[in-house]
């Protein structure tokens, strides 16, 4: 039974992946959903809490990726399955916002705002249309990039600056400082959420390795080598528990420390939790910061072309 749920724990494993490629998105939740029907009802606290983090990470995918109708469709009827099988209090209250969340959205496809008010009006043979959405900030600022490295091109090569090229970079220095105001807030708000942090996974900190000091490990990490929670040197055949970083600490000293910390008391590498919702928000932050390389790629890019 054993091996079996190591099998599929792998083919879960599998498919999360697979919700990052829209290609695969759709197939991957429908086996992700017959997986569940199948094996859920019968599977152990653990394969239990492996698909939930499944599930949850469909819920990150489709609120910071993916906007199609068809996806959220999909998702919802994956929240309801898995709502209809946890008996869990919080996971049942985590998947009624992941369903309200799809709902509201595909509400807001399927009846859009009334704009008809604001549309333009046909004169002189030209139909004005809807604004543009507002371009988002990082372009914005590869904008305001572009046209000061273009003055500055033109400032140190002594040629005449045109009015048009003044008149564009004014222009968008004015509207990044008019935002200035929206993205102040905005900044301080991200900031502000994360979490407090939980302990480590009962699980995971059940099946660290535990190390016997011989001589060689000894020598290796050098004759003061001590255990950095309790301050002791270490001695030959004393037992260590070690973390996935490598560092190694007395089972004694480390259990109280991973009671209350996720991470190294050395490094601060962090071990998996049991808590769904820190889960989440690791992975929003994880995707936010590969958002901001992207953006910051882009900018520079940007300045590149004016070097």
């Amino acid at each position: 039974m054993g091996s079996d749920e190591q099998v599929l724990k792998k083919e879960l494993e599998e498919l999360q992946k697979q919700l990052g490629k829209k290609q695969k998105f759709e197939d991957a939740l429908s086996s992700l959903k017959s997986l569940l029907r199948l094996h859920y009802p019968s599977a152990s606290p653990s394969l239990r809490k492996t698909f939930y983090s499944v599930v949850c990470r469909v819920a990150t995918v489709l609120k910071t990726r993916y906007t199609s109708p068809g996806f959220w469709l999909a998702g919802s009827g994956l929240f309801q399955e898995a709502l209809l099988l946890t008996s869990d209090s919080t996971e049942k209250e985590h998947l009624r916002n992941c369903i309200a969340q799809a709902k509201e959205h595909l509400d807001q496809i399927e009846n859009p705002p009334d704009v008809s008010q604001n549309r333009g009006y046909l004169f002189e043979g030209h139909l004005t249309v809807d604004p543009e959405p507002p371009q988002p900030q990082w372009l914005v600022q590869s904008n305001i990039l572009n046209s000061m490295a273009t003055l500055q091109e033109f400032e140190s090569s002594g040629r005449p600056v045109d009015h048009n090229t003044i008149e564009t970079a004014s222009s968008l220095l004015g509207e990044l400082m008019s935002n200035l105001d929206d993205m102040i807030p905005e900044i301080m708000e991200m900031g502000s959420t994360a979490p407090r942090v939980p302990p480590a996974s009962k699980e995971v900190v059940a099946k660290l390795p535990v190390v016997t000091i011989t001589e060689d490990i000894l020598a290796e990490l050098g004759k003061d080598a001590e255990c950095a929670i309790c301050k002791e040197n270490l001695v030959v055949n004393d037992k260590m528990q070690e973390l996935p970083c490598k560092h190694k600490f007395h089972p004694p000293c480390l259990k109280p420390w991973l009671d209350e910390h996720n991470s190294c008391p050395i490094c601060r590498h962090e071990l998996q939790t049991d808590d769904h919702g820190y889960e989440s928000w690791k992975e929003r932050e994880k995707e936010a910061a590969e958002e901001r390389r992207g953006a910051e790629n882009a900018v520079r890019g940007g300045e590149f072309m004016y070097i």
